[in-house]
């Protein structure tokens, strides 16, 4: 059982960071068609935990100004992430703007809290122990442009525990992707490490033709994004007090699967995948994405729906985005700005994940779900909308955001690697995916849950892993 964290944290400031080389131009960069799908007030937020066993003195007068002065000098390559998403009605597009006079915003705070606790993979932790160190974006209506909706793009934090750690964290709104997340932590943190402006091995691509819509999706996606539009002044006028009593009796856990527990599963799968699915060919190659989320998928189900047998026909969805970027039949530049990302969903009925095949269930819908990306990353996009709003609509639903591809535990600020990286998530409905930072060849699943359904969860995933050894 997580119990809240009672700690002091000290604000410390709040700065604006321009890019090194001041820009005396303004630019306007408009959205894709697949950046429509994730514009307006839909953000991801991160956090990176680091060792920093130094005082207080030492981090204000050597390890503050040399974070600033190395974002200075990564933004002059990533100049739009200072500006600003602006959503006018319809039929006006969004795009993004950026001004030679904005800047990022960096918070700094000194917490009290328990760094050893919050980095810990050990036991879980109460949603709201979190909230102090994630920045907050600004939103706002611009009453003298007709209403028009704006958000910033991207804010960071850096949380330092004296004697003990330091946490940076980033929240961005997600017209960029996490594929471009990294790509800037892991520049950032380049730079900060050489101390001094570097040549980049590739630098961002902000061309807006890149992408090519023969489909002609933008006007469908278009009409989507302004259905979607309509309901966020709403989400403006919600107190965040509101939004953090929601989570008063959530807790956030980490699943740790090892290298060995996942080829088990994958083992287990192909076995029974050829007693269940004989007139089907079993695949020759199964990811540790797909058995890891179909596993958390089927377990998840059960724990929420056991004691609910009267609607064992309804259906269950798993929720993922696939990388199109090596998909899309020409080439996508590595530092590519926005999304290059398709929809998937993955549909089982209640029934056939609760029985004794669940988990081989969850993992043939999650793979034909992949299959079918990979054929056609864009096959289903003009239904996307509609999709979406019958799966969420329904609430039998579970999300994954995050990929182990990212590495994320290489993003190295000279602290040496992060010994723990968080993505927060608001929602029971979601879940996280990260390579697991001290286990190689493993994976870890963020999530958060009811205490008493997390001890739930917990027993019947030792059962399933006990279950997979037989």
């Amino acid at each position: 059982m997580a119990e809240t964290i009672e700690a002091e944290h000290v604000f410390i400031e709040q700065t604006f960071v321009f890019p090194a080389t001041k820009r005396t131009t303004t630019t306007s960069l408009p959205l894709t068609f697949l950046d429509l799908p994730f514009a307006g007030p839909k953000y991801v937020e991160r956090q990176f935990f680091y060792k920093f066993p130094h005082p207080t003195n030492h981090f204000h007068q050597t390890t503050l100004p040399s974070i600033k002065h190395s974002l200075s000098l990564t933004l002059q390559y990533f100049f739009p992430l200072v500006g600003n998403l602006h959503c006018p009605p319809p039929p006006h597009k969004p795009f993004i703007l950026c001004t030679q006079n904005d800047a990022l915003t960096l918070t700094v705070i000194e917490s009290s809290a328990d760094f050893n606790n919050l980095s810990s993979n050990h036991h879980p932790k109460s949603v709201t122990d979190f909230n102090h160190l994630v920045p907050k974006l600004t939103q706002k209506i611009d009453l003298d442009d007709n209403d028009t909706l704006i958000f910033s793009l991207m804010a960071l934090q850096v949380s330092f525990f004296p004697n003990h750690g330091i946490c940076i964290a980033i929240s961005y709104c997600h017209v960029m992707d996490d594929y471009f997340c990294n790509y800037f932590m892991k520049s950032w943190s380049f730079i900060h490490k050489k101390c001094e402006l570097v040549d980049m091995k590739s630098l961002p691509c902000f061309d807006r033709q890149i992408l090519k819509d023969p489909k002609g999706l933008e006007n469908i996606l278009l009409k989507g994004y302004f259905e979607q539009r309509k309901t966020w002044k709403n989400r403006f006028l919600l107190p965040s007090q509101t939004i953090e009593e929601e989570h008063q009796d959530y807790v956030k856990t980490t699943i740790i699967f090892t290298k060995e527990e996942i080829e088990g599963m994958k083992r287990w799968i192909l076995k029974k995948w050829k007693t269940n699915y004989h007139e089907i060919e079993a695949p020759k190659f199964l990811s540790s994405f797909v058995v890891t989320c179909a596993f958390v998928w089927a377990t998840m189900v059960k724990t929420i729906n056991r004691n609910n047998n009267d609607d064992d026909e309804k259906d269950e969805y798993f929720c993922f985005v696939g990388d199109c970027r090596e998909r899309l039949g020409y080439q996508i530049p590595d530092g590519y700005f926005g999304n290059c990302l398709t929809l998937c969903f993955a549909i089982v009925k209640r029934k056939d994940v609760k029985g004794k095949y669940g988990f081989v269930n969850t993992v043939k819908a999650i793979q034909d779900a992949i299959t079918k990306m990979k054929n056609d990353p864009l096959e289903d996009a003009e239904k996307w909308d509609a999709m979406f709003k019958k799966v969420f609509m329904s609430g039998n639903h579970l999300l994954v955001s995050g990929s182990p591809k990212f590495n994320v535990y290489e993003t190295d600020f000279e602290f040496g690697n992060p010994i723990k990286v968080e993505m927060m998530m608001h929602s029971s409905k979601d879940i996280s995916l990260a390579e697991s930072g001290d286990k190689k060849g493993g994976l870890e699943v963020g999530l958060i849950s009811k205490a008493e359904e997390l001890e739930h969860l917990y027993s019947l995933i030792e059962q399933g892993i006990d279950a997979l050894k037989l």
